[in-house]
């Protein structure tokens, strides 16, 4: 038996390979599905199954196209509801896969439908269970994202069944393959690893030590962050469909001139996203464009801050077009008009106007401070993390509450902004969005964070109410 995990490091996902004796299955396809026909084709195996765990808030997965491609059903979990042909699978259902078999754990809590797939060898022994968003390294699945009527208390306590009853019973030498890795926001706090054992888990993982379904409600629902914006809709598409990735590319990688890249900026309210790294876009941009490069969690932050029903034109590194493209529909971005021929060089060229974003370094802020009563500190951070740590007299405006240009109520004009995030990625990202506002008294502070924290002359206060 072959399992390859394919993870998805901007995303925080993983998808999963596995074949025996020539037959296939993948679980939990990103949209972009070439890298599982390759694998397939290397290895001369035959796609037989698609599986999938659950309906995916934080993507859009690749069950349509994969389907489309292979001929393959698509395989969810009881309780599934599609506007597709899908099959559903009924608990303890068993899926053969050469001498293999792949069982269907149904495993409601992260959600009604989600359901885990476990692996056993040809003489019957489990062996690897693919636990989607239901059991990840060291956390579970956050219980707020389902639809329906059930509160988040009811499916935490749904899961705990579901944990006591289908996986803590397995052998403790099964391998442990989630849908997720650290930094996904389907999970509170996740492990450093992508895969584990059970054994592993049962020792360190908090959810599994709770020693009551009361006490699992609480610590798994306790602390929850807000969840992003997209969630929602990318479940929804899941659900209902969507458009073939080959038709969104055709669309998304058309060759702009200037006079047709002007038109959709000005005369269709077209989103200007400028992709490139976010050191290169602070020396020079496009005025108005939002900055979310590719060097970064890009997908989750476009899902998070830019619109679903309007047109988007791009602005990338040359050559980069594409993988613009395919990572925004990766989160449901179907509207890609295009991108500018040429680039910002294009655009500089044509001697069209552009903007720029100063970066200031930890010691020139330090030396700013007490001689500039008009600065202002604004950490674009999560709540948690400023709470953790920050300059004292700092303003928290998360980077996620500024895609409402009301959160921007609390600046004012006189103010000399210094905008900074945990590395400096997030910073440039606001600072963009500050600029789009008309507030351009502002500069990023490089390396964010984790420059300032060691910077001597600036005083760090933390926030022991939210803390505790």
């Amino acid at each position: 038996m072959f399992i390859k995990q394919l993870y998805t490091g901007c995303l925080s996902e993983a998808a999963y390979y596995i074949d025996n004796e020539g037959q296939a299955a993948i679980i939990d396809p990103l949209r972009d599905i070439d890298s599982y026909l390759g694998l397939a084709k290397e290895r001369n195996a035959t796609i037989k199954y698609i599986f999938e765990t659950h309906f995916h808030a934080d993507f859009v997965s690749g069950h349509l196209d994969l389907a489309k491609a292979t001929g393959a059903p698509i395989i969810f979990g009881p309780n599934t509801e599609t506007n597709f042909p899908i099959h559903k699978a009924k608990d303890g259902e068993v899926f053969q896969l050469g001498d293999s078999t792949i069982e269907v754990l149904h495993t409601p809590g992260h959600t009604i439908e989600s359901s885990c797939y476990l692996v056993r060898t040809a003489s019957g022994d489990p062996y690897a269970l693919f636990t989607g968003d239901t059991l990840f390294v060291g956390d579970v699945g956050r219980p707020d994202l389902s639809s329906g009527n059930l509160t988040r208390e009811e499916l935490a306590g749904m899961l705990f069944d579901s944990l006591r009853s289908k996986i803590v019973p397995l052998p403790d030498n099964v391998i442990i393959y989630p849908a997720h890795g650290p930094g996904s926001s389907c999970g509170k706090n996740l492990g450093p690893n992508t895969h584990s054992t059970l054994k592993e888990e049962k020792e360190t993982n908090y959810a599994l030590k709770a020693e009551s379904k009361e006490d699992f409600v609480r610590v798994v629902t306790d602390g929850l962050d807000v969840p992003p914006s997209y969630f929602s809709i990318n479940a929804r598409i899941n659900k209902e469909g969507y458009d073939s990735l080959e038709e969104v590319l055709q669309s998304g990688l058309t060759p702009l001139d200037l006079k047709a890249f002007k038109k959709w900026i000005t005369e269709d309210d077209a989103i200007l996203l400028d992709t490139r790294a976010s050191d290169v876009f602070v020396a020079g941009f496009i005025p108005g464009a939002v900055s979310i490069g590719l060097d970064g969690r890009f997908a989750e932050w476009a899902g998070s801050l830019l619109p679903f029903n309007k047109p988007i034109v791009l602005v990338t590194k040359p050559g980069e077009e594409k993988d613009s493209v395919v990572r925004l529909a990766r989160v449901g971005f179907d509207k890609v008009k295009g991108f500018l021929d040429g680039g910002f060089p294009a655009w500089m060229d044509a001697g069209e106007p552009i903007d720029m974003i100063i970066d200031v370094e930890a010691d020139e802020l330090a030396m700013d401070i007490p001689f500039d009563e008009n600065l202002l500190v604004l950490d674009v951070r999560r709540e948690t993390e400023f709470a953790d740590g920050h300059i004292k007299d700092a303003v928290n405006l998360p980077l996620q509450e500024l895609v409402d240009p009301g959160s921007m109520a609390i600046l004012e004009e006189r103010h000399n902004l210094y905008v900074h995030c945990g590395g400096g990625y997030r910073s440039v990202i606001a600072a963009s969005l500050l600029k789009q506002q008309g507030f351009h008294n502002l500069r990023n502070v490089t390396g964010g964070w984790g420059k300032i924290k060691d910077q001597k002359g600036i005083e760090i206060v933390k926030e022991k109410s939210v803390l505790n």
